[in-house]
């Protein structure tokens, strides 16, 4: 169900914990990134379709300058409800934004749409997601898996088995580190074509996903529009995330530049019919030496991690246990596709 092999997580960032929870039967599930100390945020929407909780509050000009944790879940509208798990959580540690003597976690979330993927969603008044949202911070942890767990459970491309990646590199020029998180449940596509090929390969460190490169030449088909068309039903969520001290204002602009990830890794990207967000948090660790050029490069650091996640997360997924992969047919959205370990195997 997932892959243990790694090139950087989001959690080389000192202080920041992941924790998956997957209910296979459902087959969704909920990704946790809890901040060890609150972490300045802010966030940037280019999708069509977003499903949010608590984004309003990441606006440079809102009160409150940091967060606890971040969520990232399946189950669409329903799948909101696991930030409340988290929360829950996090206030019987004792953290929160102090409000009287009242202390409130500050938790924005987002969703991605997964409920046509064939899992039992017969849940009636009491969906799964804040059990599913409580466990994935019971579980978060320095090091997790990546594949087909937490919001990537049921998530799913154009033409392949969607998936949660992360990586992380340093940032030329700086003392600075990125890392990404994403979990890809994308309208476009994140191979060229029907080849294995990842559009993401100029960003590949090493072999980390596979070592394929790109095809010579890209095949025009390459560069259709997919078949499937269903308003609101796909969206790739992602966290980027800095040891540098950034403001609300200069995380803003980290999520606009790590956009352009998105756009390399998924063709195409950022469509009425997805619903595309980036987190970006800062821990605060680092002063910038200078404010403009330090951002920059952060964020061209920033969009190259979340490209190479992107493939990452493809790369790792495999199909569920018990279900058989169906392609998509002409305009068919039900079911889940093979992974792309079911058609070119393990490297």
């Amino acid at each position: 169900m997932s892959d243990s092999r790694r090139s950087g997580l989001l959690t080389d960032i000192s202080g920041i914990t992941v924790g998956h929870a997957q209910d296979l039967a459902v087959r969704s599930g909920v990704t946790a990134i809890l901040f060890d100390r609150p972490a300045v945020a802010s966030v940037d929407v280019r999708g069509g379709g977003p499903g949010t909780r608590e984004t309003d509050l990441l606006d440079p000009e809102r009160t409150v300058e940091a967060i606890d944790a971040l969520v990232l879940s399946g189950g669409s509208a329903f799948g909101l409800d696991a930030a409340a798990g988290v929360t829950g959580w996090l206030a019987e540690q004792g953290r929160g934004f102090p409000v009287g003597g009242m202390r409130v976690p500050i938790v924005p979330a987002a969703i991605l749409f997964d409920l046509l993927n064939g899992g039992d969603k017969g849940w009636g008044a009491d969906p799964p997601y804040r059990t599913l949202g409580r466990h994935a911070a019971e579980a978060a942890a320095r090091d997790f898996a990546l594949g087909s767990v937490g919001a990537g459970t049921g998530a799913r491309t154009a033409t392949l088995k969607g998936g949660l990646g992360s990586a992380s590199a340093a940032v030329p020029g700086t003392p600075f580190q990125v890392g990404a998180l994403v979990a890809v449940n994308a309208f476009g596509s994140a191979v060229v074509g029907n080849g294995p090929h990842f559009w993401a390969a100029p960003f590949e460190v090493g072999d980390e996903f596979g070592g394929l490169g790109l095809p010579c030449p890209v095949p025009e088909e390459a560069h259709a529009f997919p078949a499937r068309v269903a308003a609101g039903s796909a969206t790739t969520l992602a966290v980027v995330a800095t040891d540098a001290r950034l403001t609300k204002a200069q995380c803003r602009r980290l999520a606009v530049a790590a956009q352009d990830g998105l756009a390399r890794a998924l063709v195409p990207a950022h469509t009425p019919l997805d619903g595309d967000l980036v987190f970006a948090a800062a821990t605060g660790e680092r002063p910038l030496t200078d404010p403009i050029a330090d951002t920059a490069r952060l964020g061209h650091a920033a969009a190259r991690v979340l490209a190479r996640a992107i493939a990452l997360g493809i790369h790792a997924a495999t199909s569920l246990p018990g279900v058989t992969p169906t392609p998509p047919g002409e305009g068919r959205y039900e079911g889940l596709p093979p992974a792309w370990r079911d058609l070119y195997g393990r490297p």
